[in-house]
């Protein structure tokens, strides 16, 4: 027996779960971009105008460190997919992450993996399968988005590139979501690490691509989606840069099975810690149970969001320098601003703030469906717990969770913006444009809960449904979408301070929409078996 054995089977016993899920995530993916693309094609239909949009762009720190920087002023295609670029790049970073370690941690850790290993199956076959599945998504992502960008009128040659660049991140993610499997039993852990590895290499692209001529310039050169942004589509489309991240997943994937060879079934080459001998007394609890197992995960997202404030309240005395002209003002209005070009920008990265909280959020809730399926849940119920109660546990931590985080950026970023302006009033403007974000938050968390008590094999979905709100904020406004259809998207109705009137009738029907999705959840599990 071959140390690859039984992998053709593996390959279509994963496509056969993910056949919803994957086709999902590269329908979105590529109406995003074709859409994308469509819209500024018509707005930006003159040189002048993309040459004005693009400068000013390119002029603006936080607008380069969020999508990347234009290398063609002139180029239709890099004005009209800017935006796409990074943050495109970035979503199917976790799209092919989370598929590798679904189909391999994950498995290993639920005891799946080992009923398996007792078939003629190789050693290496499961990791082979997860990432046959998870580049063989990326290649097709890669070839669909650019025959959707050549059907909306862009170059040829630069789509492709577009698609490559797309594909080339993919394929990266992937085998670094291998290699983080080794190191951890945790599925939880392993995404943790992939994810935060993610985090590190947007950020030092994000600070490469705004330092000046003397700077780390030489930062975004170390991270992979500075190097699929090195490939520069309708600008050059430089190939070569392509074999850069093909090399570094070819060596991470080599490192994997490297890993995988020196450990056993069901371990990680990081050994777990023992804990104490006698537990505390906060454990006796669901809730102390809870946060136990989740502290770490809020504490990390918390400072990273305190981070992000003090980034974002820094950056937002530099916007008005920059964004003088009637494009650039009508650009950056768009992005969630009414009233002032720094309240605008400070609104703006508040609601990419909410986004980013609504990961944890779901993170958060998740754990519910990851405790019953690793049979965890079922000694706890089995006590005087009851199940609401247990539920309730992961639901307030999710809750307080978020809500925590943005307030920690909102009074991070209105610090530091009150330092800058010397009015402390600027903290309470700052801080209310992050809390009213919490409604909306609130609303993905109840949507998961919701998916699990009623349908528990659909709550992953709580992925896609995020996914599909974040497009509908991004492009519903490029594709002059119905109002209705952007409605969908609890993030539209938030009022876009500091800047704007504040409305809070919209939040309380957010709020009560979150209520009623968490009340339906809870009453679904109450009712449905365990496991």
């Amino acid at each position: 027996m071959t140390a690859l054995l039984g992998t053709g089977a593996l390959v279509r016993l994963a496509l056969r779960r993910d056949r919803i899920l994957l086709p999902v995530w590269i329908v979105v993916l590529v109406v995003s971009a074709a859409g994308s693309a469509a819209a500024t094609i018509g707005l930006y239909s003159s040189v002048a105008d993309r040459v004005q949009l693009a400068t000013t762009v390119d002029n603006t720190s936080s607008l380069v460190a969020l999508y990347g920087r234009i290398y063609d002023v002139t180029s239709l295609g890099e004005v009209s997919l800017f935006k796409m670029g990074g943050l495109g790049a970035a979503m199917v970073a976790v799209l092919t992450l989370l598929t590798v370690v679904r189909h391999t941690r994950t498995e290993e850790e639920s005891g799946r993996l080992e009923l398996l290993g007792a078939t003629p199956v190789g050693r290496y076959a499961p990791l082979a399968a997860a990432l046959a599945v998870a580049m063989g998504t990326s290649l097709v992502l890669g070839l669909v988005t650019a025959l959707a960008l050549i059907g909306v009128g862009l170059p040829a040659a630069g789509s492709v590139a577009f698609g490559m660049e797309w594909a080339g991140v993919g394929i990266a993610f992937a085998a670094l979501a291998a290699l983080a499997a080794q190191l951890t039993r945790s599925a939880r852990i392993a995404n943790g690490i992939a994810g935060a590895t993610l985090a590190v290499v947007y950020v030092l692209r994000a600070v490469g691509d705004t330092a000046s001529a003397g700077g780390p310039t030489w930062l975004s050169w170390l991270s992979p989606i500075g190097w699929a942004q090195q490939l520069r589509p309708y600008a050059g489309n430089r190939w070569w840069a392509l074999a850069i991240t093909l090399g570094f997943a070819v060596a991470a994937t080599a490192g994997a099975v490297a890993l995988a060879a020196r450990r056993d079934l069901d371990a990680g080459l990081i050994h777990d810690r023992p804990g104490p001998a006698h537990a505390s007394a906060r454990l006796r609890g669901p809730f102390g149970l809870a946060w136990r197992l989740q502290r770490g995960l809020v504490l990390v997202w918390t400072a990273s969001f305190v981070f992000g404030g003090v980034v974002i309240g820094g950056l937002a005395a530099s916007v008005g320098d920059f964004l003088t002209g009637p494009q650039a003002q009508e650009f950056i209005t768009e992005l969630g601003g009414q009233q002032g070009l720094i309240n605008a920008f400070l609104s703006a990265e508040l609601a990419i703030l909410a986004v980013i909280a609504s990961v944890y959020g779901i993170q958060a809730a998740l754990r519910m469906r990851s405790e019953e399926t690793a049979l965890h849940a079922e000694p706890v119920l089995a006590t005087a717990t009851g199940r609401i109660r247990w539920a309730w546990s992961h639901i307030v931590i999710a809750l307080a969770g978020s809500a925590v985080m943005l307030t920690g950026a909102g009074l991070a970023a209105g610090v530091a913006r009150a330092a800058d302006t010397h009015d402390a009033r600027d903290i309470a403007r700052v801080l209310g444009g992050a809390l009213v974000q919490v409604p909306a938050v609130w609303v993905l968390i109840g949507i998961v809960v919701a998916l699990y008590g009623l349908a528990p094999r659909l709550v992953s979905a709580g992925w896609a449904v995020l996914v599909v709100f974040l497009l509908l904020g991004e492009l519903g406004p490029l594709l002059k979408l119905r109002q209705w259809a952007m409605d969908l998207s609890p993030f539209t109705h938030v009022p876009r301070l500091p800047g704007a009137p504040v409305t809070v009738v919209p939040l309380i029907w957010l709020a009560v929409v979150a209520a009623g999705l968490t009340a339906a959840g809870l009453a679904g599990f109450r009712r449905r078996d365990i496991g």
